[in-house]
């Protein structure tokens, strides 16, 4: 897969079948337009495209602070090896007054080469958001691509977008988070040097922390698996600002692997969350956290011997 940022920098003559959103989580709404294109240019020969808005941009102009689900590099790991490219368009405020014709006859035609073009029920373009599902049908004729217009997908009926997905992430659910997405709630990081507490206790640990612009869950106590040097190892970890040992009040992951003893720092790892367990306490003492972590672990334990049958 190639990485493009920005529409000026993508160069190729090839016919396309693209997508267009911000897939924000890459969520099971998300993968139904994947692979739909992935179909297509398989079946037609042609090469498949996702074009991802970045609204980080646009949302700095308006000074407004924006959390996402799925970083850019976490996007790129999860559409590597799927889709021939993958770019991202900064959405800036001069991008938002392309007219609807324009954005089709320059971009989806002049610049993609669309010979498909997959977008949801509700897919909305151009300037004020004049262009639409519509717009695109009856322009397909004039300039040659063919719409597939794919239904939204649902959970207990109701549709599945990154704002459902922020909703019930922000309250903690994350088995729901994980049903909504299709995979794990994945947060990567590098593993820092902590005061090594965790490992004169019984439990050492990795601190991760979270890139800024990462949206968290609730503070507390998850199970989680963790991927080291390619392997995956089950996990108990907090996620919070450690208050019965420190008052950084500084965010991080901080995880107790089974069944590894390896040194980890300096090295890049992948986090999913599983489930949750308990929300994040201030201990009076320090053997009084220990004693609530050791019953975490034991949890864990139950919890991953069940989770691997």
């Amino acid at each position: 897969m190639q990485y493009i940022v920005g529409l000026d920098n993508y160069y190729n003559q090839k016919r396309t079948a693209v997508t267009l959103g911000k897939f924000d989580g890459l969520h099971r709404g998300h993968e139904k337009l994947i692979e739909k294109v992935i179909e297509c240019a398989e079946k037609e020969n042609v090469e498949s495209v996702v074009c991802s808005f970045d609204m980080s941009a646009f949302f700095k102009e308006l000074n407004v602070e924006r959390k996402v689900i799925m970083t850019q590099e976490e996007k790129k790991l999860r559409l590597d090896g799927r889709v021939d490219y993958l770019v991202k368009c900064p959405f800036t405020s001069e991008f938002s007054r392309i007219s609807a014709e324009d954005f089709v006859e320059k971009i989806l035609v002049g610049l993609f080469h669309a010979s498909y073009v997959v977008v949801g029920t509700d897919f909305c373009f151009g300037y004020q958001k004049s262009g639409n599902v519509e717009v695109l049908r009856k322009l397909q004729q004039k300039y040659g691509y063919k719409l597939i217009v794919l239904e939204k997908e649902r959970y207990q009926g109701r549709v599945i977008s990154s704002t459902y997905v922020k909703e019930v992430l922000a309250e903690g659910k994350i088995r729901l988070v994980n049903e909504l997405l299709g995979y794990p709630y994945t947060i990567m990081g590098t593993v820092e040097h902590g005061k090594r507490l965790g490992r004169t206790l019984g439990f050492p640990t990795m601190n991760v922390a979270p890139d800024s612009n990462k949206m968290m869950p609730p503070k507390g106590v998850y199970m989680m698996r963790v991927c080291v040097a390619g392997k995956w190892y089950p996990s108990i970890g907090n996620i919070g600002t450690k208050p019965t040992v420190t008052d950084e009040n500084r965010l991080l992951i901080e995880s107790f692997l089974l069944q590894y003893n390896g040194d980890a720092y300096g090295k890049a790892v992948k986090i999913e969350l599983l489930e949750f367990r308990r929300p994040e306490r201030k201990f009076k003492t320090v053997q009084e956290m220990k004693a609530c972590v050791d019953k975490d672990i034991a949890y864990g334990k139950e919890f991953f011997a069940s989770f691997c049958e």
